[in-house]
């Protein structure tokens, strides 16, 4: 039973860091556009 609890928190975790990574990688992105990055959107230029 411990385990699965186990496995089941380190999937969340790894979960959470992604989901950290990506927001990052999206952020840079939107301003490397020029653009603006408020309240976790891209204003600004529209991305293609």
């Amino acid at each position: 039973m411990f385990r699965l609890l186990r496995t089941i928190i380190l999937v969340m975790f790894a979960f959470v860091a992604g989901m950290l990574f990506e927001r990052e990688n999206a952020r840079e992105s939107c301003e490397a556009l020029g653009s603006l990055w408020v309240m976790d959107v891209c204003v600004g230029m529209e991305i293609e």
